[in-house]
């Protein structure tokens, strides 16, 4: 399915960027990774190649997507997985605007810098794919980051304006939401606790293959991320009292992922 595809990703040097790119260069794809620093490692491993992309910047983007083409043709998916969060300081408008702004830009405006380089061509062609690494905080709430869980929110919109706009041009979107994966982001963090089971990137990266297979929007790496969306649908109240049980027991344990901003 993915053999001689061009698949280009971002935040790919390690974690889920990464083995993301691992299955597709198992699957026969050829793969551009993108990073802050070109992760060159990583592309030499896979047969595939390195380029230095900013999200935060469209020229970057840009730049990262031309460079990708003209080596590896046209770009068939493109998985948007650059993300940052920051704490909330002293309460929940307590962080930086600087934090908030770069959330913004890396977690919202970097798919939209891609897709605006991107869509005109793919709808020209029929077909394309669009991927947003988002969260499952993108579907419920990152407990001590509120800039995080807005702007994933917004990406997981995003997503979704993707599919309902161009779905039936050929152009499809997936967006990725698990909850906790070994990375850097949760290195350090207490998960014995937890009913979710902390996965591997790896984990991530098959949940992407087989829902791309069955052309499923929202990719659930946690399948208990999906009860927990249809419940805070159906009963919000309930759903915002469970939260702020699970706040005062991270409060107890000081187990947040994000630190004070």
């Amino acid at each position: 399915m993915f053999e001689n595809k061009i698949v280009a990703i971002t935040g790919a040097s390690g974690g889920i960027g990464r083995a993301i790119g691992e299955m597709f260069a198992a699957q026969g794809a050829k793969v551009a990774l993108s990073d802050l620093t070109p992760p060159i490692e990583a592309a030499t491993e896979m047969g595939g190649k390195a380029y230095n992309c900013d999200v935060s910047s469209e020229a970057s983007v840009i730049d990262f997507i031309d460079k990708a083409e003209a080596e590896l043709g046209p770009i068939d998916i493109y998985i948007s997985n650059a993300g940052v969060g920051a704490g909330n300081g002293p309460h929940v408008a307590g962080g930086t605007n600087e934090s908030w702004e770069s959330s913004w830009q890396v977690n919202v405006m970097g798919s939209v810098y891609a897709a605006r380089r991107l869509m005109p061509g793919w709808l020209e062609r029929g077909e394309g794919r669009f991927v947003i690494t988002a969260s499952a905080a993108g579907l419920l709430n990152q407990v001590g980051s509120a800039s995080y869980s807005a702007t994933k929110h917004a990406a997981v919109s995003f997503a979704e304006s993707i599919s309902i706009e161009h779905g039936d041009a050929g152009v499809s979107s997936h967006c990725i939401c698990p909850q906790y994966v070994r990375t850097n982001m949760t290195a350090g963090v207490d998960f014995s606790g937890q009913r979710e089971k902390l996965l591997e990137p790896s984990d991530v990266a098959e949940a992407l293959r087989q829902a791309i297979v069955d052309e499923k929007f929202l990719v659930l790496p946690h399948p208990v991320a999906g009860e927990y969306y249809a419940f805070r649908a159906a009963n919000p109240d309930a759903w915002l009292g469970g939260m702020r049980k699970m706040l005062a027991k991270l409060k107890e344990t000081k187990s947040y992922i994000f630190k004070d901003s």
